[in-house]
């Protein structure tokens, strides 16, 4: 199968460089803040543009799984040569790709693609194929994901916007039932809903928070469940 030619992994493709272009923006409003005096919306840039580059380097690790390196000192000369080669390559080729609304979008072709007739095609394909049938589920997944993330995101956003204009922030709370109350990874801002859990890891729908495994890791980032806080929601008027 020409992988080339699968609409997912073109995502894969526009999906970092869209994250990647986020980074640098966030970035550069923080300094804008910064140098307007406003440390707190800057501090807002600056912890986003972080997680932005979080969710770009989990796109990346999916379209180039060759350029993990679990034991670096295993390596070759030859081999550290060939893979520092292939990244100066890659770096030479690269394009950059503009999009606005990535993540519903690509979550829907996504699981398009996994219709029987592909599953079946997938199941009947060498190991090779096998590995990129579970690429394309996790990508499904991590999209979809991503979608909650970047609304959470706007959220902040607006509601600094809002408070720079004179209004005021709406006032939040957790959440008091461990069966719908949300928690949220310090690390890239994944949110884990206990109503819809996390089937793709083993852990079913009604799953609150604390009666996840202990090794349960975040889908998005691969943050341990330590990294995760309670969500403040806003309280409905």
């Amino acid at each position: 199968m020409d992988l080339s030619k699968i609409t997912t992994l073109k995502n894969l493709e526009s999906a970092f460089a869209g994250e990647s272009m986020a980074n640098r923006k966030y970035l550069f409003f923080a300094e804008v803040a910064r140098k307007l005096g406003f440390a707190d919306i800057a501090k807002l840039f600056r912890e986003t543009a972080e997680q932005e580059t979080q969710h770009a380097f989990a796109h990346f690790v999916l379209l180039h799984p060759e350029l993990v390196i679990e034991n670096p000192g295993a390596l070759t000369d030859e081999q550290k040569r060939q893979i520092m080669s292939h990244c100066l390559d890659l770096a030479i080729e690269g394009e950059t790709f503009e999009y606005t609304t990535m993540y519903p979008q690509y979550a829907e072709t996504a699981k398009q693609e996994k219709n029987n007739s592909a599953l079946t095609e997938f199941i009947n394909q060498a190991k090779e194929s096998v590995v990129h049938a579970d690429t394309f589920r996790e990508a499904a997944h991590r999209f979809g994901l991503l979608k909650h993330v970047e609304h959470y995101h706007a959220d902040r956003y607006t509601e600094a916007l809002e408070v720079l204009t004179g209004g005021r922030p709406a006032p939040k709370a957790v959440g008091q039932s461990p069966t719908t109350r949300k928690w949220i990874c310090k690390q890239c801002s994944m949110i884990y809903d206990p109503v819809t859990g996390d089937p793709d890891s083993g852990v079913a729908a009604g799953t609150p928070f604390e009666a996840i495994p202990d090794d349960w890791k975040c889908p998005i980032c691969g943050a341990t469940k330590k990294s995760f806080v309670l969500l403040e929601e806003t309280v409905p008027a």
